[in-house]
């Protein structure tokens, strides 16, 4: 049993889960106070022990079921033994490829029971960076990466297939029961290839509604103002601001209004023999919230990140810092421009002035790749970071292997999309696969959603 631990913890390694040696001995000794024969309370056992969030059950999941059922270990005595040569045979036949890679190990090792090599070689492709030449920009190579594994799977399948054709009916019946072994090894090796490993997100926040604050205005999408409407937004929105700005003062006004400090009201009491005129509570320190923009400004979805940075830009106060990135396939950090200029001025300097190739074509890996790798740094426990845009890559890597990373290390995430809700999903749109590594998303495609969002973030 200790054998068998030790590896499924080296499987679950290889998938990129964190087990510590702590843990897997933390395992082996409660194992003294259940049934083993006792699956459910195993497997919870387990789970309890390697799967360090709701968010990391799925993986954990799938790679019990695939070590302790899916993998079949040959069991001893076995009746079957002839099959188990059979099938030792068959898997040792593939050794004679010319060109023999490490996907071909690692698939040999998978249909001999072993999936730890598969499982590392599934992990590195999620995980892999890609490099290319400058001009000569694609996010194509992992896609490359799993056709190859696909195609060297199809080409194993097919030699199986065409085994009992060339044996005829002479074929031996262990030889029959090996090639369907193998067979259903290949289909678990093809879905582990296919299937989505997006992590449990049931704490998703996703707003589907909000308050109809502006009855004409307040509902027309961003991307069908006119001139003048715009004008008449901006007044809507300086108004709003005023209004939000005195909300927040006040509850930062009222920060003491909390617990009673017994000490100092005592001391403070005996300037009057006692009695406890002076009410004294304890200082509460309200938190303000770093802010970490990236807003998609190409096409339409620019009208809604430019209503929303006016915003954010004007109630800084409310803020300890507020830090912007355009981007369309690469990042331009656009904070100092903000900084420097009144909102509306800066807005234009933007659209004009900044460092942004608005022909390009959108791409959201490459984007969160760059930022990564030069503003990875400002992010920490305080952080909010506001993402505004449609999702839509045109069929990029999405990268969210690194969309998971800066929400472990950042306070939450949260997504504004422009686009109706019933558009996410389709054609090069990736909401579905990003809003599993958010906190919260929401529809801001109008003055009414954004107001909402604006409420519930400084509120």
């Amino acid at each position: 049993m200790l054998d068998l631990i030790i590896r499924f913890s080296k499987a679950c390694r290889s998938a990129g889960m964190r087990v510590s040696t702590s843990e897997v001995i933390d395992s082996v000794k409660q194992l003294e106070y259940i049934d083993v024969t006792d699956e459910n309370r195993f497997k919870y056992l387990l789970r309890a022990n390697f799967a360090k969030s709701r968010r990391e059950q799925k993986n954990f999941d799938r790679l019990y079921d695939l070590f302790f059922h899916e993998k079949e270990p040959e069991k001893s005595p076995d009746p079957a033994l002839q099959r188990h040569a059979e099938i030792r045979e068959l898997i040792e036949s593939f050794s004679g490829d010319a060109g023999q890679t490490p996907i071909d190990a690692a698939l040999k090792a998978f249909l001999k029971g072993n999936p730890i090599p598969y499982i590392t070689e599934m992990q590195r492709l999620e995980t892999k960076n890609e490099y290319t030449p400058k001009g000569l920009k694609s996010n194509l190579g992992q896609l490359s990466s799993r056709l190859e594994v696909m195609l060297r799977i199809n080409a194993m399948r097919n030699r199986l297939l065409n085994l009992p054709a060339q044996s005829g009916e002479n074929a031996p019946e262990a030889r029959h029961r090996a090639v369907d072994h193998l067979l259903k090894r290949l289909d678990a090796a093809y879905g582990m290839l296919t299937e989505e490993s997006t992590p449990y997100n049931d704490g998703l926040k996703q707003i589907r509604t909000h308050k109809k604050h502006y009855s004409d205005i307040g509902e027309r999408p961003f991307s069908s103002l006119s001139p003048r409407e715009v004008a008449e937004m901006r007044d809507v929105i300086k108004q709003m601001i005023r209004k939000l700005k005195d909300r927040a003062s006040r509850r930062w006004a009222a920060r003491n209004k909390g617990v009673i400090d017994v000490r100092k009201t005592l001391r403070y009491a005996g300037r009057f023999q006692g009695i406890p005129i002076d009410i004294k509570y304890r200082n509460k320190r309200l938190r303000k919230a770093k802010i970490v923009t990236l807003c998609d400004v190409s096409g339409s979805v620019w009208s809604a990140a430019r209503f929303m940075l006016n915003m954010l830009y004007s109630m800084q106060d409310c803020f300890s810092s507020v830090n912007s990135f355009a981007f369309v396939c690469a990042t331009t950090d656009v904070t100092e421009i903000f900084e420097k200029n009144e909102v509306n001025q800066a807005i234009e300097k933007v659209m004009s002035n900044a460092d942004i190739d608005f022909n390009a074509l959108t791409d959201y890996g490459e984007v969160f790749f760059q930022f990564k790798r030069d503003h990875i740094h400002l992010l920490n426990k305080k952080t909010t970071i506001i993402i505004v845009g449609d999702g839509r890559s045109n069929y990029h890597n999405p990268r969210q292997d690194i969309l998971a990373e800066m929400r472990e290390k950042c306070r939450r995430i949260i997504w504004l999309n422009p686009e109706p809700e019933a558009f996410w999903g389709t054609g090069d749109s990736e909401m579905n696969t990003f809003k599993a590594f958010c906190h919260e998303v929401r529809p801001c495609r109008n003055l009414n959603q954004l107001i909402d969002f604006v409420e519930d973030l400084v509120m």
